[in-house]
């Protein structure tokens, strides 16, 4: 089993920049994906970025050039730096973790970018 716990998630104007963290515990082996999805009241879950065991890293095109993934395969922690983030953003944001044959989802955490 894997568990995931993610922080970071807040109030923000726009044009600011908030990180995101998540940490995965639990049985974690060989090649496996890690990300960030979000979903917004009334709408479906979407991805946000993904990256891979060896660093290949995926965006959707929202966010591109705004958000940054990078992750940590040491500690199975990935985090999500959003810049310039925009009303539009606004979701909950939940962690993901995909190892070929189910996935896993953290908690979610609430991003807000209002003025």
């Amino acid at each position: 089993q894997v568990q995931l716990v993610e922080s970071g998630g807040g109030l923000v104007q726009p044009g600011g920049s908030l990180r995101l963290s998540c940490a995965a515990s639990g049985a974690i082996f060989g090649f496996y994906i890690m990300g960030w999805y979000r979903q917004a009241p009334g709408k479906q879950r979407d991805l946000v970025a993904t990256v891979t065991t060896n660093g290949y890293t995926n965006y959707a095109g929202s966010v591109k050039g705004r958000f940054t993934i990078s992750r940590d395969s040491a500690k199975n922690t990935v985090d999500l730096q959003m810049n310039s983030l925009k009303p539009e953003d606004t979701a909950v944001y939940y962690c993901n973790l995909y190892d070929s044959s189910r996935d896993y989802w953290g908690q979610g955490t609430q991003v807000t970018v209002s003025s």
